[in-house]
């Protein structure tokens, strides 16, 4: 087989089984990983280089595997925006997990949020209860975004931070 097939081949299977994993596994935020998580992102990237170029540890092996990453990676956001079917096989969706002041504890259970984590999370918002909370919602990349209302001004604030959420699979 053609040396620089071979290398697009065997990129593009391994592209496409760290999506499945990630789908799989949840996602993190790059800003916000933990030392284990730097540390498995190494050790896969280690692990997925000799598969994607095999023998071929020339330049030219080495850029068309990162040649042919970024192109799938393009290919593959492009489906997602045009394509619900895709959108959905590969990103979840937003769950609402508190809504007026009600924890929506199955929610939880479901995503694998504790309700500590969600507290936490909340605190970080700078609300000190969630009876204060208007809407929490754990967004599609991991983050939870948290609605709440001045009980002085009735204003609505809006806040989003990264956390350490981590979205898990789940299968409908």
């Amino acid at each position: 087989m053609n040396p620089i097939l071979d290398i697009v081949l065997r990129s593009l299977a391994v592209y496409f089984f760290m999506v499945i994993a990630v789908r799989v596994f949840g996602k993190n935020q790059l800003s916000q990983l933990n030392a284990g998580d730097v540390i498995l992102l190494l050790l896969i990237s280690n692990a997925v280089q000799n598969a994607m170029v095999g023998p071929n540890n020339t330049l030219i092996g080495g850029i068309v595997a990162a040649s042919v990453l970024f192109v799938a990676n393009f290919i593959v956001k492009k489906f997602i925006f045009k394509s619900k079917f895709v959108k959905e096989l590969i990103e979840d969706h937003p769950y609402i997990l508190v809504k007026d002041g009600k924890v929506f504890t199955d929610v939880l259970k479901k995503v694998q949020i504790s309700e500590d984590e969600l507290e936490e999370s909340i605190h970080e918002h700078g609300i000190e209860t969630i009876s204060e909370v208007k809407l929490a919602i754990l967004e599609v990349d991991g983050n939870i975004s948290v609605m709440s209302v001045d009980k002085d001004s009735h204003q609505t604030h809006y806040s989003r931070h990264k956390t350490r959420i981590k979205r898990k699979f789940n299968p409908r």
